[in-house]
C-alpha cells in the first residue's frame, strides 16, 4: 500500500502515464513495466523536470514530486 513517503508503482506511478505516453516510449522502454521504469528512472525524472515529457505538455509539479518520492522511497512495486 502506498504511503506519502513511498508511493507504489502500481497504484501511484503507472497511472500517471497514459497509453499515448507508453506507446511513444516503447522504442526505448515500457512505461507500464516497473523494471523498465526503475532502470530509466533518473532519465525519466530529468525529462519530466525539464518539461520535455510528456510530449503533450508538462506534468503538474505535484506529479513530478510524486515520481521523485517514489524514486527516493526505493521504487516499490
Amino acid at each position: 500500500m502506498a504511503t506519502p513517503e513511498a508511493p507504489s508503482f502500481e497504484l501511484d506511478i503507472q497511472p500517471l502515464f497514459n497509453q499515448r505516453d507508453q506507446e511513444a516510449m516503447l522504442i526505448q522502454f515500457d512505461l507500464w513495466n516497473v523494471e523498465d521504469v526503475r532502470d530509466f528512472a533518473p532519465e525519466i525524472l530529468a525529462t519530466l523536470e525539464s518539461g520535455r515529457m510528456p510530449c503533450y505538455g508538462s506534468w503538474p509539479d505535484e506529479q513530478v514530486q510524486l515520481f521523485k518520492r517514489w524514486m527516493d522511497g526505493g521504487m516499490p512495486e
